[in-house]
């Protein structure tokens, strides 16, 4: 969905608690036919009142390597990335962290790809995502790559997936509800890898699903419910204002208020937190994605909404210590 800065401006909301520390652990920057969104947008969204400690920038196929090998095309991206961080000298600290992609169906031969992201990130690699996100229709489709079916399940991804734990880095996994099975095998056959699930596992609201929330609720929630089992999953609750999660929230003639966002990401994140717990949990805005369908402060003030029934400890966690945690991220420390 194209961000409309006008209709966006329609609806401004006082900032909640802005003291309260926050890590935005998943955002994208690009320049290209989705539209511009660089450090100065971010900025412009993080500076608009709530206390945004830092950034972790998650893959999206942007600025890849135009020449040289295939596999190391990906690296174009996180030089453009760290640049940019490197470059930035606000109050809050963008980029702090880097989860890059590298095709894990290289095998071993990925490790390459690895130390080649491990040289460009300054400092700031600290994950990995490649995109399993898949469905027979192609009405559900969100990714402009659409990946194979079964991909985690396959060996040559999963000779792969094992470099990640030798090179100390996470794995970011976006799929759908109907996959998560699949990653609930892949954690168990990798329980020293950490696993970040984001999205709170991707349930989809469109095509055939658009009738079936019930079912697809039920199925989404057994799927939250056994992969908390896995003490090496953490998720991240947020992106729900994507296309696929059938919500709509671009359509009426105003943006949406904080209060209605809260009543309904409610259902899909409350669930999270009660099988994961705050110190497995993180909110994420995934802009400038969702900001198709709302304003940055907006959806922040939403999330504050949600969590007030949580102790100062756990708040703490949801807003930005699990994030810095998974992420690793010293906040006392600037990256080279």
């Amino acid at each position: 969905m194209p961000v409309r800065e006008a209709w966006l401006a329609q609806h401004r909301e006082p900032i909640l608690e802005p003291s309260l520390p926050v890590i935005d652990p998943h955002h994208h920057l690009w320049d290209d036919h989705r539209g511009r969104y660089l450090a100065e947008e971010l900025s412009a969204d993080v500076g608009a009142g709530h206390n945004i400690l830092a950034t972790v920038f998650i893959e999206c196929r942007a600025m890849w390597r135009q020449t040289g090998p295939e596999a190391l095309r990906p690296v174009g991206e996180t030089e453009f990335v760290a640049d940019i961080a490197a470059r930035h000298q606000g109050p809050t600290r963008l980029a702090a962290g880097i989860v890059a992609h590298a095709e894990l169906r290289l095998g071993d031969a990925v490790a390459e790809v690895l130390e080649a992201h491990a040289a460009a990130a300054g400092g700031r690699l600290r994950g990995i995502r490649h995109i399993s996100a898949h469905d027979a229709d192609p009405a559900v489709q969100s990714t402009s790559v659409p990946p194979p079916a079964g991909l985690l399940g396959d060996a040559a991804f999963r000779r792969g997936f094992a470099q990640l734990a030798r090179h100390g880095l996470s794995f970011d996994a976006w799929l759908y509800h109907t996959q998560l099975h699949e990653l609930l095998d892949l954690a168990r056959a990798f329980p020293e890898t950490t696993i970040v699930l984001d999205h709170v596992g991707g349930p989809i609201g469109v095509a055939r699903y658009a009738t079936m929330r019930a079912e697809v609720a039920a199925h989404w929630r057994a799927g939250i419910t056994a992969l908390a089992a896995c003490p090496n999953v953490v998720v991240k609750l947020g992106g729900l204002g994507m296309r696929v999660g059938g919500f709509n929230l671009h359509e009426p003639a105003l943006p949406p208020t904080s209060e209605q966002l809260a009543s309904l990401f409610r259902p899909w994140i409350e669930p999270c937190i009660q099988a994961f717990g705050p110190a497995r949990c993180m909110f994420e805005s995934n802009f400038p994605v969702d900001k198709g369908c709302c304003d940055y402060a907006v959806l922040w003030n939403a999330f504050k909404r949600m969590s007030t029934g949580f102790n100062p400890a756990e708040r703490a966690a949801l807003f930005a210590g699990t994030a810095a945690r998974i992420y690793r991220l010293n906040m006392e420390e600037t990256p080279r």
